[in-house]
């Protein structure tokens, strides 16, 4: 079957209930099927920051490989290999400090790519033009122009591309969201609202100096325009530059915004306003700590989105609430939910763990079935939510009011704008589909 010429609706699934099924029939591969034969998928993992937890996860799942495990930073990746093998002793990969080494591998059948954020995008493509199927990390990309190339790079290639939203392959989200668009249990939804919160500290001001010894600094920065080194800058605080991240926004905001637009049955805005900035500390920060996000959708819907990177109180459990005619459902997230009446009456509560496997036996379900219609976060899904956390990151940068194309989420009333659409690219690491 050619994905290029599916229709996107029946490409991305269909119905909640074929998604479901799904993770059912994939969430039955577990250690109880550990000796049963399943088809070998041998993997190489990108980034060890979360790619480490990744390889515990992806380790343990019957019939992997954990071939290689790649790191710019030559300490982090021999700790990291050393780790493995010490949680898992059938695991074994090869430390290495370019990605490029997994993709030209004929035996390797999945990138994980765990990188920062300005490789999802450059990476996914490459592996696809390998050959490979890829599970991305969200945000699935650093701008606009990547992620539409991506889903062009999936398509041509007919890989399965899973981006890291978890919550899709949540037994107990998938149930909520049937209880809101199936069942209809709070009425028509016109509202959802997210929230994040944390308590981050100030970054500081960092000097410019030679980076380690250990750490590939130019392979790092990759795609990205050179800049010199920072000694404040690794191994996180680049979410905090708009040069590698995309802020508190792109960092976590996508995951709620996923589950908010999932909920409300919407995919691109019509407009999208934001306010907020650099409030808490002065330092090298770029990104906002402090941040809110309207978007407007048509047939009178809506989704806000509040960061606050620097206090803790979360307001109504700080994951996302649906308001609906009928009454409120409150989701927290871990996918334990409560639903309102009218008169805000919990008249059901649903108690739920997250566990990260669900999401990752989906994906090499698919894999092994070559099924990418059935991912629960195909890739298409994982742009859609991200381009929420880029239009907001554009309105707070432009200080616009933005109109866009509900079909596409092109900014129709704002040219200015186009700067942030696509990045510039360091010489030779522009992304290309082949």
């Amino acid at each position: 079957m050619k994905t290029d010429s599916v229709n996107r609706r029946s490409f991305l699934g269909g119905s909640l209930v074929a998604g479901g099924a799904v993770l059912l029939s994939s969430a039955h591969v577990g250690a109880d099927d550990a000796a049963a034969e399943v088809q070998p998928v041998r993997v190489g993992i990108m980034g060890v920051s979360r790619g480490r937890s990744l390889a515990s996860t992806f380790g343990k799942q019957p019939g992997v490989t954990l071939k290689y495990l790649c790191d710019v930073d030559e300490t982090r990746v021999n700790a990291a290999v050393e780790s493995v093998k010490k949680e898992l002793e059938h695991q074994s990969p090869t430390p290495i400090s370019d990605f490029r080494q997994i993709l030209d591998d004929p035996e390797i059948d999945v990138l994980v790519c765990a990188a920062p954020n300005h490789w999802h995008a450059p990476a996914t493509i490459l592996a696809c033009n390998a050959g490979k199927h890829v599970y991305v990390e969200k945000p699935c990309s650093h701008n606009p122009w990547e992620g539409e190339t991506m889903v062009a790079a999936a398509r041509k290639h007919n890989r399965c591309v899973q981006m890291g939203t978890q919550r899709r392959s949540s037994a107990a989200y998938q149930e909520a969201i049937r209880l809101l668009q199936q069942e209809q249990v709070i009425g028509r939804v016109y509202l959802s609202r997210a929230w994040y919160n944390n308590l981050r500290p100030s970054i500081g001001k960092g000097n410019v100096t030679d980076p380690p010894a250990q750490l590939n600094f130019d392979l790092w920065q990759g795609p990205a325009p050179r800049v010199p080194f920072k000694d404040n800058l690794l191994h996180y605080n680049w979410h905090w530059h708009w040069d590698w991240g995309n802020g508190e926004l792109g960092n976590n905001g996508v995951h709620s915004l996923d589950i908010c637009r999932w909920g409300l049955g919407v995919d691109y805005p019509t407009r999208v306003t934001s306010s907020g900035g650099r409030y808490r500390w002065e330092d090298d920060q770029e990104t906002p700590d402090t941040h809110t996000v309207a978007y407007e959708f048509e047939g009178k819907r809506q989704i806000t989105w509040e960061g606050l990177s620097c206090n803790k109180h979360a307001v109504d459990g700080g994951f996302v609430t649906f308001f609906g005619e009928e009454g409120t459902l409150a989701l927290g997230a871990s996918g334990a939910f409560k639903v309102y009446d009218r008169s805000d009456a919990v008249v059901q509560e649903h108690k739920a763990q997250l566990d990260d496997a669900d999401h990752v036996r989906n994906f090499l379900t698919c894999v092994r079935e070559q099924t990418p219609q059935k991912l629960n976060a195909e890739i298409e899904t994982g742009h859609i939510s991200t381009m929420l956390c880029h239009l907001g990151n554009i309105a707070q940068r432009s200080g616009l009011a933005l109109e866009c194309d509900p079909t596409n989420g092109h900014i129709t009333n704002a040219p200015d704008t186009a700067k942030y659409w696509k990045r510039s690219y360091a010489n030779g690491w522009e992304p290309k589909v082949t």
